[in-house]
């Protein structure tokens, strides 16, 4: 019996101090990645706003694009021309 009384001894002083500074390391890790989880969050609902008008800006692109390919296709012709 006394050995039982010894056990729950060691168990109380040294075996579950251990066991709570584990478990407040892990909880001390879930709290920073839930943190930077939150932050990555709100960057990505930033970042949707910013997309808005990606369409719109496309659509100008691929006009800038035809009307620069027309023109350097105006432009080959004659110095091909002149090249020989």
């Amino acid at each position: 019996m006394a050995l039982w009384w010894i056990g729950a001894i060691v168990l109380l002083v040294v075996v579950l101090p251990v066991v709570i500074a584990l478990l407040n390391r892990v909880l001390a890790a879930l709290e920073r990645i839930r943190g930077a989880s939150d932050e990555i969050l709100a960057g990505g609902v930033a970042l949707v706003g910013e997309l808005d008008g990606a369409p719109e800006a496309l659509g100008q692109t691929d006009t800038t694009i035809k009307a620069v390919a027309a023109g350097a296709v105006r432009y080959a012709g004659p110095v091909s021309k002149l090249l020989g």
